[in-house]
């Protein structure tokens, strides 16, 4: 097996682990490898493992790089915006992403909304929420959170599947991911079925999903280095 095989099946095989430990399935977590400034061909590749959803922060880079992979592969994956998104890029990352991580303030809100009012299929968000005191982090802040929710919750072309988390850095992840499971309880009890949590990387998903977690971001501990 190839060292890329290697690694993902290692992940793969702690999700099932930590999953089994806190009584949870893992057939409900979804793994997203994170594949920036990695080529075409590492998507293919991890297509062959089994990986179905992939995530970039960047449009320039996965805007080429998911279209042309959907032209060419017969498989049915899914693309994941994670970065932070700019409202002039919102038309050209409709094109081709299935998931946004990071719905993180209302201007970004207002385009979307304007965007998608005739989606055939309406584009699935994560609230991005802000636990720290610094505004450069990005996010909704909490005492704005549930307001911010209702308004998405109203949006036609979008649909509300749960939060993301951004932490404050150097801050122990298990305060944080506990913060982020007690806020998803509050937003289900305005909307139950948006339940799910994308929080945990490389250095902490094991303990993200002890917390909750459903969407894990990882790349390196699959990808590896990216080349320079």
């Amino acid at each position: 097996m190839s060292e890329l095989g290697q690694r993902y099946r290692s992940v793969v095989e702690k999700i099932a682990s930590a999953a089994e430990s806190t009584n949870r399935d893992s057939e409900q977590i979804t793994l997203v490898v994170v594949t920036k400034n990695h080529p075409d061909q590492l998507v293919y590749d991890l297509l062959a493992l089994g990986a179905r959803d992939f995530g970039e922060n960047r449009d320039q880079e996965a805007g080429p790089k998911a279209k042309q992979i959907a032209a060419e592969s017969s498989e049915r994956f899914n693309w994941h915006f994670i970065g932070q998104l700019q409202t002039n890029k919102v038309k050209s990352v409709l094109e081709y992403a299935d998931f946004l991580h990071s719905l993180d303030r209302p201007s970004l809100l207002d385009e979307l909304q304007k965007r998608t009012t005739e989606r055939e299929n309406a584009l699935k968000v994560f609230v991005q929420v802000n636990m720290t005191e610094d505004p450069e982090r990005g996010g909704v802040n909490l005492e704005d959170l549930m307001p911010f929710a209702e308004r998405v919750l109203s949006s036609p072309g979008l649909e509300l599947v749960g939060l993301m988390g951004v932490g404050g850095l150097g801050v122990n992840p298990e305060r944080e991911f506990e913060r982020m499971a007690e806020l998803s309880g509050k937003l289900q009890a305005i909307a139950p079925e948006a339940n799910k949590l994308s929080m945990g990387m490389s250095g902490d998903f094991e303990t993200a999903i002890a917390y909750g977690a459903t969407h894990l971001r990882i790349g390196t501990a699959i990808t590896g280095n990216r080349p320079t």
